[in-house]
């Protein structure tokens, strides 16, 4: 006994909790809320308004630096080792949290709107016999829903015809069906990711069906073939089979990110070492000069001992020396990653004006990341392609059309004509009008050899639901030159030729498949002839054909050779007159094979390959599969930039190919094409430079990990095909785990989503497929095309600015911090600082703040990114910031700190005023020091500046006046008089500043803390030049080159086996029509139900399991052997 699972420990479960199978009855409440099935509600938000403000300190604290600085202020709370005041720290750290609180709450505040979207959307429910709209949130698993398809849409009603969970099909069209007293049970397999896979059973009347994916329709799928559906919701929100694809969304880092965290746990360690060294030194000194001092002091006896002193003086100069750890930092990136996103959003180049779609970077905390990616792994379909097909040359009878460029052929001698279609060559119209016959069939075995559904709302308005595009492109070609696919039945197709309704009997489909590679149909014409339709792969379809057809055949693989050269989808057309008792006497044999119980698929084959011999060729087609704009020139130019691009798809392996050549990652000056499909290690261990990998399911096995990688990574083009979207995102991790590469992934469907979500960076394009793939990304935009601009210039300027930000950022807390380092040798090691504590709080937030950030936005190293994409090659090589490059930029601050402290120290030594008095007090001392210091890092940032703006000029001139302006009004009579116990100094600045020897001190310092970094770089650009420092680089041709082997474009019909079944059988048809042949139309169907079929797209099929060795396409098409590798 099957015992249903209730939410609690059930018996037969690997664990408490699991389901192992799924109960829902149909309109019953009350049955199905005892198994507390999901709902359909969608969350991706992460706070809301009572839990923000603890869950977002607590998550702001969990950073090293701001738990640091939370214990560094209850420090300063302790009078007795605390020389500095607590504002001093609690001033940076509330910008600080400020700051990334109003970041983390914008950020979340779309992600709330953006589920408020999604769940508040419209859909209809039947309850009681009555449809009415509901949102999906209210959507509940027992519940009947009817979706519409595109076309049958209202713009009141809802915004996209995606479904949201998962249907079982139960009606379609036909509206006597009983489903509003349906009192079915399903019992079912319990949620998983298997999207090519689903058992159940269906309970009604005392009667059980059999339920399997055919019955399914998939959350992001679409439906095509039918105006509406009813459907019973199995699967809800997050137990659908799609979401349980996409993976668990991850919190992505950079790898600077990485190492900051690292720096800092350095920095601090080096904080400490610093306390340590500080505070035996002040033991050392009260034991041996520090007693000295008791009977000036009046001390009866010694208060505390020298350890315990030398113990307080490492807390306060923790204290003193907090600022080498960068509070100021954090806030400080999340302000420039803020800044490089809008930049992103506003670009004017990445804005696609058809759509009014603007790029838009949904997240802020990975943009400089787009400076380093080395693999890019794309989708195809609606990624590359437009999915658009479009025809655009033939061949009939060895003669070529389209080839000569001629005005548009009109067309109005046809009233339903395509008006979108166009031709450029009358000579084809011409022909037809003459009723040449060989013309007349190539067009009219074009409209009857397929498997689509026209749809014909008013008259005269033809839609073709195509199962493929390329179907569409061929059958729309068909009916501008006037012969027009009108209707269909499980029997018949009516046809309108030259204006004339001619009605065929449909005998036999003989559907494609991965091992056919062609499609036939046999029909009877109006005089009672038996003609066989037949077209697909050329290599496939010439070895069938009569003898006689030799001389038009090498005319033919000609032509073919020609528009394979272009990039053109190739497909072979031929016929054959059948006899009648020849037909009858296999039509026999056909119905045996069909009820066969064994071994049917391959008997039916045999039958299908008897019946298509010796054809008669007529031509050939071809199609232009519509890329996206720009597409061979993104490519290009991202494989010069040194960025591998693999494609992973879920077609099959021509198709996949195709796309391949007409992308330019395939070319036929690369020597060989492998196809790797391999069980062993043996086989999979292939030397090659360029490979097209069919990736089976195999192939992610954990001891063939290793062997992939190495093979695939020494090629300059992968592409894997027949993969789900699981094995997406497995080979996403493969090349994270192995490489510890950069990754980018970028697609436009459902399918995608769990690629995006692995990748380091993930990038949705808004395209034919709905959003989900947007939803999920990182960045998002309308065309691949802005795919080349996002990385190499708003990548490579964010990695830069982003680079040269941090350099800068340590050198300037190093040298503003190690001067009380020198100091406290100086000192009797006593916790005294050099600055007043108001140039110590100020210094990072307003003297320095607004220059830095300048830099880090509007700094701009090279405007011909992408005229030069070698520039690119810095950021994947890491070399811009990495641990060498933070000890040198440390190693400056050291040395700028000593200079700043040593020279005017050595100066004041023994300088005196104009007026002859001594100067060398401490606070003018501070003055000199603080000055210098402030203006050698406004001029270390000048030089660090590549591209200069008015705001750069503002900020640094306007910060050194702030400087002045509050350095004087510190010092001021009157701010004394309002605040005596916080500004004491009066006069300071003025009586130091009018020395002429403090600003030859200044001056002084200035120059030997940057003629030294001058000189270095002069050099090192002269002897170690980088990418940006070398003179004139090539300019990359983009050319694309054109195809001229024998390798055919072959075409692609779709990526599962036809639907010639499900047409003859008539459960797709508006009208059911009584069967009148005698004759079985294709192989039987596998089973009566009342659970409709219905033809759906956007899922994809899992990849399959056999396994078809190694083959090398060549000309020759030879076969490559293990022995032949291992010799070579």
């Amino acid at each position: 006994m099957l015992v249903p699972w209730r939410g609690d420990w059930n018996p037969r479960s690997k664990s408490p909790g699991q389901e192992e199978e799924r109960h829902v009855r149909a309109n019953d409440r009350d049955y199905n809320e005892r198994f507390s099935y999901a709902d359909n509600h969608i969350k991706t938000a992460k706070y809301n308004v009572f839990t923000f403000l603890p869950i977002n300190l607590f998550e702001q604290f969990q950073r090293f630096a701001n738990a640091y600085f939370l214990v560094l202020l209850i420090l300063q709370l302790i009078p007795e080792i605390s020389s500095l005041s607590w504002f001093t720290t609690i001033v940076p750290l509330v910008l600080v949290l400020a700051i990334t609180a109003v970041k983390d709450a914008t950020d979340d505040y779309f992600r709330h709107k953006s589920d408020q979207q999604v769940n508040t959307r419209q859909s209809q429910v039947l309850i009681k016999g009555k449809t009415i709209w509901s949102r999906f949130i209210q959507h509940m698993i027992y519940e009947f829903y009817r979706t519409l398809s595109v076309s049958s849409l209202c713009s009141e009603a809802i915004d996209k015809p995606e479904i949201t969970e998962h249907y079982l099909l139960l009606n379609e069209r036909q509206p006597h069906l009983p489903v509003t007293c349906l009192p079915g049970e399903v019992i079912c397999e319990p949620p998983n990711n298997k999207l090519d896979k689903f058992t159940g059973t269906l309970f009604w009347k005392d009667n059980k069906y059999p339920l399997d994916n055919e019955k399914m329709l998939l959350r992001g799928c679409v439906l095509r073939n039918t105006e509406w559906c009813f459907g019973l919701v199995i699967f809800a929100g997050l137990q659908t089979k799609l979401m349980q694809n996409c993976g668990r969304t991850k919190l992505k880092r950079t790898s600077i990110d990485k190492l900051m965290n690292t720096l800092v746990l350095w920095i601090f360690g080096f904080l400490i070492c610093m306390g340590i060294i500080l505070a035996i030194g002040n033991t050392i000194w009260e034991q041996k000069v520090g007693s000295n001092f008791w009977e000036y002091l009046q001390w009866k006896e010694l208060t505390i001992s020298a350890v315990f002193s030398g113990f307080l003086t490492f807390w306060s100069y923790v204290i003193i020396l907090n600022t080498v750890v960068p509070i100021s930092l954090y806030v400080s990136v999340e302000v420039l990653r803020l800044g490089h996103s809008y930049f992103i959003n506003w670009d004017r180049r990445m804005y696609y004006s058809r759509k009014d779609t603007p790029a838009e970077a949904r997240t802020t905390t990975l943009n400089e990341e787009l400076g380093q990616v080395e693999f890019i792994f794309s989708d195809k379909t609606g990624t590359l392609t437009q999915n658009i097909m479009v025809f655009n040359k033939c061949s009939i009878n060895g003669k070529t059309y389209g080839t000569l460029k001629t005005p548009c052929v009109d067309f109005s001698f046809n009233p339903l004509m395509d008006r979108k279609f166009r031709f450029h060559d009358s000579s084809l119209v011409e022909a037809i009008k003459l009723e040449e016959p060989l013309v007349q069939e190539f067009f009219r075995l074009l409209a009857l050899c397929h498997t689509i559904m026209p749809e014909e709302r008013n008259e005269g308005e033809l839609v073709y639901q195509a199962q493929s595009p390329d179907e569409g492109a061929l059958v729309t070609a068909a009916r501008n030159f006037g012969f027009v696919f009108r209707s269909r039945t499980p029997e018949t197709i009516t046809l309108y030729e030259m204006g004339q309704a001619v009605t065929y009997q449909l005998l036999a489909i003989l559907d494609f498949n991965n091992v056919r590679k062609r499609m036939s149909v046999i029909v009877r014409n109006p005089k009672g002839q038996l003609k066989l339709y037949s077209k697909g792969a050329d290599t496939i379809l010439f070895d069938r054909l009569d003898p006689s057809n030799e001389e038009l055949m090498f005319t033919t693989s000609e032509h073919l050779n020609e528009f394979a050269g272009e990039g053109l989808r190739t497909l072979a057309l031929a016929y054959k007159d059948l006899d009648e008792d020849v037909f009858d006497e296999w039509m026999k044999k056909l119905l045996f094979a069909s009820t066969a119980l064994e071994n049917r698929e391959e008997k039916l084959g045999a039958l299908y390959e008897e019946i298509e011999q010796g054809m008669m060729l007529l031509g050939a087609t071809a199609i232009e599969d519509k890329l996206q704009e720009g597409v061979p020139e993104t490519i290009a130019c991202l494989t010069l930039a040194n960025i591998k691009i693999w494609v992973l798809t879920g077609d099959k392996l021509e198709t996949a190919m195709n796309i391949g050549y007409s992308c330019n990652m395939l070319r036929d000056d690369m020597n060989e094409v492998f196809i790797i499909s391999g069980h062993t290690m043996v086989e999979m261990a292939l030397n090659v430079r360029f490979v097209c990998c069919y990736l089976k399911a195999h192939a992610l096995e954990a001891d063939l990990e290793q062997i992939l990688v190495d093979v695939a990574c020494l090629c300059k083009t992968v592409i894997c095909c027949r993969v789900t979207p699981l094995q997406k995102a497995l080979v996403v991790e493969l090349i994270k785990r192995h490489k510890r590469a950069v990754t980018l992934a970028i697609g436009d469907g459902a399918n995608d989503v769990s690629m995006i979500k692995t990748a380091h960076i993930g990038v949705g394009i808004s395209g034919q497929e709905g959003m989900q793939a947007v939803l999920a990304s990182d960045y998002s935009f309308a065309q691949f095309r802005y795919l080349q601009r996002l990385l190499l210039v708003h990548g490579r300027w964010s990695y830069h600015r982003m680079c040269n930000f941090l350099c800068y950022f340590f050198y300037k807390n190093f040298a503003f911090t190690l001067v009380h380092f020198w100091y406290g040798f100086l000192c009797g090691f006593s916790a005294q600082t050099v600055y007043d504590q108001w140039f110590i709080t100020l210094f990072n937030i307003v003297y320095t703040s607004l220059p830095v950030l300048a830099m880090g936005l509007f700094d701009q190293v090279s405007l011909y990114s992408l005229r030069y994409p070698n520039l690119y090659r810095p950021g994947q090589l890491n070399q811009l910031f990495n641990k060498r490059k933070f000890f040198t930029c440390t190693l400056q601050g050291v040395c700028t700190s000593f200079i700043l402290f040593f020279i005017p120290y050595g100066a004041f030594m023994s300088a005196v005023r104009d007026d002859g008095a001594h100067i060398s007090d401490q606070q003018a001392f501070a003055v000199t020091i603080a000055t210098s210091l402030v203006i050698v890092v406004s001029a270390q940032i000048g030089l660090d500046t590549n591209y200069w703006t008015a705001v750069n000029h503002f900020f640094i001139w306007g910060s050194l006046a702030v400087y002045f302006a509050i350095l004087f009004a510190m010092h001021s009579d009157g701010i004394f008089t309002i605040f005596p116990n916080q500004f004491p100094f009066i006069g300071t600045a003025r009586n130091s500043l009018n020395q002429k020897i403090v600003w030859l001190v200044i001056l002084l310092t200035t120059v030997v803390c940057i003629m030294p970094m001058v000189a270095v770089r002069f050099i090192k650009a002269d002897l170690y030049p980088m990418h940006t420092d070398k003179q004139g680089p090539q300019e990359q041709n983009f050319r694309r080159v054109r195809r001229t082997s024998s390798r055919r474009s072959a075409y692609a019909f779709a990526h599962q086996q036809g639907y010639g079944e499900l047409i003859t059988s008539g459960k797709n048809m508006k009208v059911p029509t009584a069967s009148t042949s005698t004759y079985p139309l294709s192989s039987p169907a596998r089973g009566n139900s009342v659970v409709k079929n219905s033809v759906v797209s956007g899922t994809t099929d899992a990849a399959e399991t056999n396994s078809t060795g190694f083959r090398r396409e060549s000309d020759q098409n030879q076969e490559v052997t293990v022995e032949d590798l291992e010799a070579r």
